[in-house]
């Protein structure tokens, strides 16, 4: 008489191995090559808030790097903005400030106007004459910008409510409205809305105002219009006006260097800016 059963080890054992096979093989499928890959360039110096914000930054990309599977590195090193280096990126990130050696500006506008892929946050697109940083280069931020020097901005860091313009790839998920986390505003030379290739996506809402707390009555706005996000339609670009956290600037002076606000705090705020991301990182704008 032949005995038919199967060993019950046999039977737990070939259980075991196809669940293994069921939970590796998903992992297996997400570990491959990235999507796109991004490189952060940063300076990290001087302004607290802007140094806590790089800080919050370099946090947050990677762990959404992990969840939408693409790969972020980040560098100090500005010389690093040179061709080769670029070429192995589809995306560059501006966290704080802009390149200032020709070198490094020239292989960064041929990088955009080859195809690459750019975001900027707040201090990036800072310029002003007479300062240590002052508007010597035309193509960035008259041409690519569009903005101009900074005018000036509020004070204290608050937050805004931004109306968004939901006919563009990044920003139709978003709500009409939604409430940012405290950040300094910043007001530019040029009027966005005359330049024919800006198109604006995020602007201050009336709701916001008045905006800022002073103490100078100049750092209050009641009104105007103030544009927040934008697009250039001749590159695949984003700037962000927004970037800098508040920090606790009434004991600066005791060397705590906390911070009380984060940028990312806000949902709808990090959602804007990853979706952002990830239309850079497509092949293609559309």
């Amino acid at each position: 008489m032949v005995n038919n059963k199967v060993p019950v080890k046999s039977i737990t054992w070939a259980i075991i191995l196809f669940l293994a096979l069921v939970w590796i093989s998903p992992v297996k499928a997400q570990s491959g090559a990235p999507k796109f890959k991004v490189i952060a360039f940063y300076t990290a110096r001087n302004d607290k808030a802007h140094v806590s914000f790089v800080h919050d930054a370099n946090q947050w990309f990677p762990k959404m790097a992990a969840k939408y599977h693409f790969a972020y590195d980040s560098t100090k090193n500005w010389n690093n903005l040179n061709a080769a280096f670029l070429s192995n990126y589809q995306v560059v990130i501006f966290l704080d400030t802009r390149p200032d050696d020709p070198a490094q500006r020239a292989a960064f506008q041929k990088y955009m106007e080859s195809g690459g892929g750019w975001m900027g946050f707040h201090f990036a697109a800072f310029a002003l004459t007479p300062s240590a940083f002052p508007q010597n280069w035309d193509w960035y931020h008259n041409t690519f910008l569009g903005s101009g020097q900074y005018v000036s901005n509020i004070w204290r860091p608050s937050p805004a409510i931004l109306d968004v313009d939901r006919k563009f790839p990044a920003t139709k998920h978003m709500p009409k409205k939604f409430t940012t986390s405290p950040n300094e505003w910043y007001r530019w030379q040029n009027d966005l809305r005359k330049n024919p290739d800006i198109k604006i996506l995020c602007s201050i809402d009336s709701a916001s105002f008045p905006l800022g707390t002073g103490p100078k009555q100049s750092e209050i706005w009641h009104s105007g219009y103030y544009p927040a996000v934008w697009t250039n339609k001749n590159y695949k670009m984003i700037y962000f006006n927004m970037g800098h956290n508040d920090m606790d600037y009434e004991h600066k002076y005791d060397n705590t260097d906390r911070t009380l606000s984060h940028t990312f705090d806000s949902e709808m705020e990090s959602k804007l800016i990853i979706d952002a991301l990830l239309w850079l990182g497509k092949d293609k704008r559309d």
